[in-house]
């Protein structure tokens, strides 16, 4: 019986990950963990039909919370490329790729700064970023200028 509901917790944790679109590697993770700890969780309460939708509950929720725990994850990501980036826009000379890598999920990119200009008194500098994930890259292109607190705001991508 025990082995019919572990079967049972793992393919709703499996249909719930393939209902999520857009979601990275962490997320879907954090999602299936969460799913199978929340449903082994709730089948410890109650008895009968209870723990069926204690069970059931159980997964819902810990599916939630660990989609949410797996998004943050790859947030990560995010955060090692805007610190680059501003470092870039700052620092680089125009035409130096900076790198940036998170060695937790292993995607990295560049940032490529060019030459700073004037724009309606601001400081501006176009850039060319690379994203590479699981093998395929991306680039893009974008527009920086400095903010009165020195910080660099994107202004087009």
């Amino acid at each position: 019986m025990k082995v019919f509901k572990g079967l049972a917790i793992g393919a709703l944790a499996f249909s719930l990950v393939a209902c999520q679109q857009g979601a990275g590697p962490k997320q879907n993770i954090g999602t299936v963990g969460g799913a199978v700890l929340g449903g082994l969780a709730g089948s410890t309460v109650g008895g009968g039909s209870g723990r069926l939708w204690a069970t059931g509950a159980g997964v819902l929720l810990g599916a939630l919370v660990g989609s949410e725990i797996g998004k943050s994850l790859d947030r990560a990501d995010q955060q090692y490329m805007a610190d680059r980036t501003q470092y870039a826009l700052e620092s680089a000379p125009s035409g130096q790729a900076v790198e940036w890598r998170n060695p937790d999920s292993g995607h990295y990119g560049t940032v490529t700064p060019q030459k700073a200009y004037q724009d309606n008194g601001s400081y501006c500098r176009e850039y060319t970023q690379t994203v590479n994930v699981g093998g395929k890259s991306e680039r893009a292109y974008g527009t920086a200028c400095r903010q009165p607190d020195g910080s660099w705001q994107i202004v087009n991508q």
